[in-house]
């Protein structure tokens, strides 16, 4: 963990656990679902030494309290405005997947803590689909852990890079830092509501980064630039929803350049 260090910060009794580092401007990194802080290492290394880099494990994953009470959409927000708050905000606040979401709504709820966001492969959240939530807990309760190896569980996930990060973050047993129970509760609100009125109302410089093979549907990207007509849109080449690492070098161009932007 080369120029990182793990540092941490209760609130509301749940033990949140982050990588920092470095000095400058301030980069907050949010993971998705079922990830890690960890597998933001390496993009927190890529702003090293210019930027002052915090990459949380959000509750539930990762070093971060296993099993919180409270998974609700506003403590994922509250806790990452403690982290900023922290950092010496405000910040410019990147998330990935659910990751992206918390960053929505952190904006939106605190706005004097955000400078710049960056939503990587996310939207506004909400789902018709019934059974979306159920799908995702059944996937990660499916895994056999203990695995027999990082490569087996590598492999068994599908080789892709997102199956690596996975793989390199079990714990010394082999087994996930995270409840596969806890990881339906905490998708659960996310896909509750389309958060339309968080999204119009946030005032921070708003940057989204898109695979070109990600999931997140054209119409609701077409909505989101309509109702934030200064926010840009990159879609990264040959990148599924994992852009971090699908694409990592492209990703650190991007992030670089988006992080030290003059605001108007």
């Amino acid at each position: 963990m080369t120029g990182l260090e793990r540092g941490t910060i209760e609130r509301d009794g749940v033990r949140l656990s982050f990588l920092i580092g470095g000095e400058g401007p301030p980069v907050v990194l949010l993971h998705g679902l079922a990830g890690s802080a960890e597998e933001f290492a390496p993009t927190a290394r890529a702003l090293l030494p210019d930027h002052r880099v915090v990459a949380l494990d959000q509750r539930g994953h990762g070093h971060s309290t296993r099993r919180p009470a409270d998974l609700s959409r506003r403590a994922y927000a509250d806790d990452v405005a403690a982290v900023i708050e922290h950092a010496g905000g405000p910040v410019t606040l990147v998330g990935q997947s659910m990751g992206g979401h918390t960053a929505l709504l952190v904006a939106a709820w605190h706005p004097e803590l955000v400078e710049r966001l960056i939503l990587v492969e996310a939207g506004v959240g909400g789902t018709d689909d019934p059974d979306a939530g159920r799908r995702i807990e059944d996937f990660f309760a499916g895994w056999p852990v203990p695995f027999v190896s990082r490569e087996a569980a590598a492999e068994h996930l599908g080789g892709t890079p997102i199956a690596h990060a996975w793989a390199a973050d079990l714990d010394g047993d082999l087994r996930p830092r995270f409840d596969a129970d806890v990881m339906g509760a905490a998708i659960a609100p996310v896909l509750a509501a389309a958060r339309w009125d968080e999204w119009a109302a946030i005032t921070a410089a708003t940057l989204l980064v898109r695979g070109e093979r990600g999931i997140i549907p054209q119409a609701e990207v077409d909505r989101m630039l309509e109702l934030q007509p200064a926010a840009r849109l990159v879609e990264v080449a040959g990148a599924e929803h994992d852009v971090h690492l699908d694409q990592p070098e492209a990703w650190y161009e991007i992030l670089r350049t988006a992080a030290t932007e003059r605001q108007p």
